[in-house]
């Protein structure tokens, strides 16, 4: 069977960081249009409206840590990888799903708060503080899963099976 316990370890740190970044990008991506029709109207508005659309690239970040954090964990990213048994490989791809699930969905989410916010600060550039209030909060999601992961991931580097 191989090291088919590695090949679970990688498949979760790839699964963490693809579908975070997946996330965000669709999120900033949606932002970014809005953005961009904001500052059409009022290109001094840019700072703001960008700003906002930065917000739902945290996922992508996200995801990215957990990644290395797995590829640190099984010896990879340091050239020692060693093989693991199937048992921890499957533990490393679960403890990476909280981050490439909730940071698919949150980054998108995040992105939709962040084009709602996008068109507060147009109509009313006073309330940007507000209005950064609102995509923030989708956040706390992310920092969720991001926390869960982690733990997960360095508890399974703890066992010894």
């Amino acid at each position: 069977m191989g090291n088919s316990g590695m090949f679970w370890a990688l498949l979760g740190a790839a699964t963490a960081a693809m579908l975070a970044g997946m996330g965000s990008s669709i999120g900033v991506g949606k932002a970014g249009q809005a953005a961009a029709g904001v500052c059409s109207e009022d290109p001094t508005k840019f700072s703001k409206v960008l700003i906002m659309q930065l917000l739902p690239g945290t996922q992508g970040i996200y995801g990215l840590l957990i990644a290395f954090i797995t590829l640190s964990q099984t010896g990879i990213l340091g050239g020692a990888g060693s093989e693991i048994s199937l048992v921890k490989g499957l533990l490393y791809f679960a403890a990476c799903l909280p981050m490439g699930l909730v940071g698919l969905s949150s980054g998108k989410r995040q992105g939709e708060a962040a084009v709602a916010s996008i068109g507060l600060v147009a109509k009313k550039p006073d309330q940007f503080g507000k209005a950064m209030i609102f995509p923030a909060m989708v956040e706390t999601y992310a920092i969720l899963a991001l926390l869960i992961s982690i733990l997960a991931i360095f508890g399974v580097g703890s066992l010894a099976i």
